[in-house]
C-alpha cells in the first residue's frame, strides 16, 4: 500500500496527542473508531522500520506466509530464519511437502521446538493439496477448516498473504493494545473476548490499511513495546499511550507464566527426537536409553512422543520418525 502522508507524532507536548480511549470531547469519528489516532503513526513507523524478513517479500506467497506463522509460534525470528529458508527451498509448495512422509517434516523442523507444529503443517499441506489444488486458500473460513489451523493462523494468513481485514492477535499485538489502549502493563495470560472485541474495534475500515495495521502493530510489539525494557522513546504512539501517561503502573494481575526447559519432559523429548532425526534407519531402544539418565521420565517422554504421532514404535524395540 502507499504510505499516508507522515505527520509528526513523537512530540509529547503535541496538543493533539490525547491518550486512548478518546475523551468525550473528541471528534465523533474518533469516538466511533478508537483506533483512528493510532493508525497513521504506527503504519508510518512500520513503513520506515520494518525488518526485511523473507516471508514479507512478495515472492514468499501465501505458502511462505503460512510456513512462517507455524514456525514463529513461541519461537524467535533468529531461530526461525535458517530453518524457514531450508524448508521453502525443499518444499516450495504445499504439494511438495504433502508428498513426503510426515517424519521428514519433523526431521526438517530441527530444534525449533514444539515439533507437533511440523506434523500440523504437514497435515495442512496435505489438505491444501487435496481440497484446494495445492493453493493456500484465501477464504478465512476455508483456512480455518484446515487441520492444525486456529483462529490466529487463519487471520494472519488471510491478512498478511491476501491483504484482508482481520484482527490478528499474537502476544506482541496484545501487549501493545494492553498498554496503549487499556492502560495495563501486560495482557491476560490467555486471550479474552474483550481483547478480541477491542482488536476488531481498532481495525481500520480500509482492507489494505487493516492488513498493514496488523503487521505494523505486531512489529511495534516485537521491536519497541517489548515485554521487558520497553523503549518508549522510540514509540510512535508514546504520547497517546494510556499506560505510559498513567505512570506505567506495575502489573497487578495473575502471575505471568514463565517457561522452563532444563530438566523437563520437553528437554527429554527434544533429546530423543534429536537421535531419531539424525538416523535414517530405525533406532533401537538402547540408543534412546542413553539420552537421559532417569528411566521413568525418559519412558514417559518417549510414550508422549508416540502418543503425539511424532515417533512410530516398531517391533523388537525399534523406533523411527512417522511414515504415515
Amino acid at each position: 500500500m502507499t504510505a499516508p502522508t507522515k505527520p509528526s507524532h513523537n512530540d509529547p507536548s503535541d496538543p493533539a496527542a490525547t491518550p486512548l480511549p478518546a475523551p468525550a470531547t473528541a471528534p465523533a469519528e474518533e469516538r466511533a473508531a478508537p483506533g483512528v489516532p493510532l493508525h497513521t503513526p504506527v503504519i508510518d513507523w512500520f513503513d520506515e522500520h520494518a525488518r526485511d524478513l523473507p516471508w514479507r517479500r512478495p515472492e514468499a506467497g501465501a505458502w511462505g506466509v503460512m510456513v512462517s506463522e507455524f514456525m514463529l509460534q513461541q519461537t524467535p525470528v533468529s531461530r526461525v530464519l535458517p530453518v524457514y529458508e531450508q524448508w521453502l527451498a525443499r518444499w516450495p509448495r504445499p504439494a511438495d511437502l504433502a508428498a513426503e512422509a510426515p517424519g521428514e517434516a519433523v526431521r526438517a523442523w530441527g530444534r525449533l521446538g514444539y515439533p507437533r507444529r511440523a506434523l500440523r503443517l504437514h497435515g495442512a499441506a496435505a489438505a491444501i493439496t487435496e481440497r484446494h489444488g495445492g493453493d493456500v486458500p484465501a477464504d478465512h473460513a476455508q483456512l480455518l477448516a484446515l487441520p492444525g489451523i486456529g483462529e490466529y493462523t487463519a487471520a494472519a494468513v488471510a491478512s498478511f498473504a491476501y491483504g484482508q481485514r482481520h484482527a490478528v492477535l499474537d502476544t506482541n499485538v496484545r501487549r501493545v493494545f494492553a498498554r496503549a489502549v487499556t492502560g495495563v502493563q501486560y495482557p491476560p495470560n490467555a486471550t479474552t473476548a474483550a481483547e478480541r472485541k477491542l482488536a476488531r474495534a481498532l481495525l481500520p475500515d480500509d482492507e489494505a490499511d487493516a492488513a498493514r495495521w496488523a503487521a505494523a502493530s505486531m512489529e511495534l510489539g516485537a521491536l519497541v513495546c517489548t515485554a521487558k525494557n520497553e523503549q518508549c522513546h522510540r514509540c510512535p504512539i508514546a504520547a497517546r499511550c494510556t499506560w505510559r501517561l498513567a505512570g506505567k503502573p506495575a502489573h497487578d494481575g495473575p502471575p505471568r507464566r514463565g517457561q522452563t526447559y532444563a530438566g523437563t519432559d520437553r528437554q527429554v523429548r527434544g533429546r530423543l527426537l534429536a537421535v531419531l532425526r539424525e538416523a535414517h534407519e530405525p533406532v533401537p531402544q538402547s540408543a534412546l536409553d542413553q539420552v537421559w539418565h532417569e528411566p521413568v521420565q525418559r519412558a514417559r517422554a518417549l510414550d508422549g512422543l508416540v502418543a503425539d504421532g511424532l515417533v512410530e514404535p516398531l517391533a523388537d524395540g525399534m523406533y523411527r520418525l512417522p511414515l504415515s
